[in-house]
């Protein structure tokens, strides 16, 4: 039985979720307009088989994290979602079964997150399935959080665990034998659904002096706030706080603290600010954790609880 084909898909799959100003995907565009004071904020992610997925997951989960990827983004700015575009590049034996499993998982997280689909692209390839989603969210005008403003002084935050997606993925991939199948069930969720801190994003509106959402690594998206704020900092190793699955693998392999704070995919926020910036973002109901300071110079140092340096490659994750 023939599938439905690129139009059909769209009509039956992809139309439903569109939102009004989409117009059904019918036209070339579609329209958006900010709230009255608010400016637009756009953030784009490509999720690759292969490469940010395994390839073994269910459509839905894959739905799942591409727009969650997107969605950390732009709370790390401080936005409230609105809508997104989708561009799907998929290999020619996808079926038509698999694109509404797909869009089904797109539905679930539209409802979740208040978005809809303005519209996109789906084509045909012969190489592995690629999937880019545009996220447009809104904030007030001049109150984005930006990498750029922290300052000597401050204090260097995070948001729930850390190192749960690069653990997580060696768990996926049955690389983390020193765990049992509960711990490890708990971390590879923790990979393939990572949950965007949209709340905390907006509590940190007009609080926190720099943000970042923790993708390419801990200790990487620390040295891109330092980068274009001009300063540098020191982390304390002991006190990143840690999931009790990650302190179970790191207790069976204590070598994994380095894929702790340099592995990705964790999409928890980092953000700086003054000592008494956790009172004031308490509404958001995420866990908050101290890790350091924003110092003068250049550069991260990590350092052990007797305040000596690890020495350790920070690069994060590279996109090559």
């Amino acid at each position: 039985m023939p599938g439905k084909g690129e139009f059909g898909r769209i009509r039956d799959y992809l139309a439903p979720l569109a939102l009004d100003g989409a117009f059904d995907l019918t036209d070339d565009a579609a329209t958006i307009n900010p709230e009255p004071g608010h400016e637009l904020v756009i953030t784009t992610d490509t999720v690759v088989e292969g490469v940010h997925y395994i390839g073994d997951e269910q459509p839905e989960q894959i739905a799942s994290k591409l727009l969650r990827v997107n969605l950390s983004d732009l709370a790390a700015m401080g936005a409230s979602p609105r809508a997104y575009t989708l561009n799907m590049t998929l290999p020619g034996d996808v079926t038509d079964a698999w694109v509404r499993a797909f869009c089904q998982g797109l539905a679930d997280q539209q409802r979740d997150f208040g978005i809809g689909l303005l519209g996109g692209d789906s084509v045909s390839s012969p190489g592995p399935a690629t999937l880019s989603a545009t996220l447009c969210g809104e904030v007030p005008v001049g109150q984005a959080i930006r990498r750029e403003g922290a300052s000597p002084g401050d204090y260097i935050f995070v948001s729930g665990t850390i190192g749960d997606g690069a653990l997580g993925l060696l768990a996926a991939k049955g690389e983390l034998a020193v765990i049992d199948e509960f711990e490890a069930t708990l971390l590879a969720e923790r990979y393939r659904t990572p949950e965007p801190r949209i709340a905390l994003g907006l509590a940190l509106r007009g609080n926190a002096t720099a943000g970042a959402d923790i993708s390419d690594g801990l200790l990487a998206d620390i040295g891109h706030i330092v980068d274009v704020s001009n300063v540098g900092a020191i982390v304390e190793f002991a006190k990143v706080p840690l999931s009790s699955a990650g302190e179970f693998a790191l207790k069976a392999e204590p070598m994994l603290w380095k894929n702790v704070v340099t592995g990705g995919d964790d999409y928890e926020l980092v953000f700086t600010g003054p000592e008494n910036l956790v009172e004031k973002i308490k509404s958001s109901g995420v866990p908050i954790t101290c890790i350091g300071r924003i110092v003068s110079g250049d550069g991260v140092q990590l350092v052990n609880e007797q305040k000596k340096s690890l020495p350790i490659d920070i690069g994060g994750y590279r996109h090559n």
